[in-house]
């Protein structure tokens, strides 16, 4: 077992306590975002095997089979194809959606044939993957997912008593929904930034206004106004980050959607979405690719993303973790890639296995708890053992200690076993 030094990445939109407050460290002041744990180029995890700290990423590419399994990399390739970490945002990050591995493989070809630097502020593809990611929530936690039903979008709309918005509002209602959707967004993305100023700011205002439902100062009492209250509230705080910004008119076809702890959105390829705030445990393909619809400074394509997004509407589609057979809480989802398992233990009680024919990151949230890799007999004598019989069958191993924050990577030949008081998150590939 190898005990991972991280990357904490200090994005604008990031939480100055949430992260400090987790790992039990002081708070630098600065917003601390995301907590990188893996083997991605642009900040791999470290580890130490007797030689000094090394990137992971460097320790699988020289034994890909002997750490991550044949199997793993038979699917995926030499490399570990997720990421995992932690988020804390503070304000909204933009709002974004992923190509599948088609859109990925075509648009990153084209741009490699152009000729387009992979780090130009313009460029689309960084690689040639997809992205679907699971988000899974420590703290309550908002964000925005997928389109709304369409009729649902024209009545918020409405409420507001905005004279831009009711062209909108009639599309929404008089269209097929795919098509409305279609149209209404591209009419937001594509329009003159001066001539919808107006639009947004008008907006801004209303959204304000409604966020305390019926009885709030000036708020008009009706039933959509008290139903959408909290929807407008949300908006209201992007308004408040992006002040001018027609992304907040793209915002609003969308979902909003409140997650508490242990709840998890799936984000598919070509789903929009946004993180508005909260703490979370998230897990990735390991890709970059990324396109904006808005609530960002960055280079948004319009036609791309539209050749991208999935004009599909309906509900948020929120997660809750499916017990398994070995004890643990399983998020389950379509993506290869990754395979997300929560383990909450409680003192006295049996150990957990995490037996899997792959590599496997654990890192804890809550607690303490012991981590005991039996296949590492040889090194008992020498370093100390965790416990005795944590397989039910006399053995002992070499052990480490997790806290909350901390985090460990387990090659495929690995036998861990948990036992102790709190919470952790296994990541392995779904085979």
């Amino acid at each position: 077992m190898d005990r991972l030094q991280n990357t904490v990445r200090p994005y604008a939109w990031g939480s100055t306590t949430a992260l400090p407050e987790l790992l039990g460290e002081p708070a630098s002041g600065e917003p601390q975002a995301e907590l990188w744990i893996g083997a991605h180029p642009g900040a791999p995890s470290r580890i130490d095997r007797g030689r000094g700290p090394v990137a992971l990423s460097e320790v699988i590419a020289a034994d890909p089979e002997g750490e991550l399994g044949t199997a793993a990399v038979a699917a995926h390739g030499p490399r570990l194809p997720f990421l995992l970490k932690i988020l804390a945002a503070d304000r909204p990050l933009s709002l974004q959606v992923h190509p599948d591995l088609t859109q990925a493989a075509t648009g990153f070809a084209e741009e490699e044939a152009r000729g387009v630097p992979r780090d130009a502020p313009h460029r689309n593809y960084r690689d040639d993957q997809h992205k679907p990611e699971l988000l899974t929530a420590l703290t309550p936690f908002e964000g925005l997912c997928g389109f709304r039903p369409a009729e649902e979008t024209a009545g918020l709309l409405s409420a507001l008593e905005v004279d831009g918005l009711e062209p909108y509002a009639d599309i929404l209602r008089a269209a097929p929904e795919e098509a409305a959707l279609r149209e209404v967004l591209t009419a937001v993305l594509s329009a003159d930034r001066e001539e919808i100023a107006g639009t947004v700011a008008q907006t801004a205002a209303a959204v304000h206004r409604l966020a305390q439902g019926p009885g709030g100062p000036g708020g008009p009492a009706g039933p959509e106004t008290g139903r959408y209250a909290a929807d407008y509230a949300a908006y209201a705080g992007i308004a408040d980050h992006y002040p001018g910004d027609p992304g907040l008119l793209a915002a609003m076809l969308l979902n909003h959607v409140r997650l508490q702890q242990g709840e998890a959105l799936y984000l598919d390829a070509g789903v929009p979405h946004a993180y508005l705030s909260g703490l979370g445990v998230e897990i990735m393909a390991n890709s970059d690719n990324v396109l904006r619809c808005g609530l960002t400074p960055k280079h948004v394509d319009v036609p791309e993303l539209l050749r991208v997004v999935r004009f599909e509407a309906g509900g948020p589609g929120v997660l809750t973790p499916q017990a398994d057979s070995d004890g643990a809480e399983v998020y389950r989802t379509p993506a290869g890639e990754f395979r997300l398992s929560r383990y909450v233990l409680l003192p006295g009680g049996a150990p957990r296995r995490l037996d899997v024919p792959a590599a496997q990151i654990v890192l804890c949230t809550d607690g303490r708890v012991d981590l005991v890799d039996l296949a590492d007999q040889a090194s008992a004598g020498e370093a100390g053992t965790a416990g005795e019989g944590l397989d039910g069958a006399g053995g002992s191993g070499v052990g480490l200690v997790l806290t909350p924050g901390r985090s460990v990577y387990l090659p495929v030949d690995a036998r861990p076993r948990a036992h102790g008081e709190g919470t952790i998150f296994r990541a392995t590939v779904a085979l």
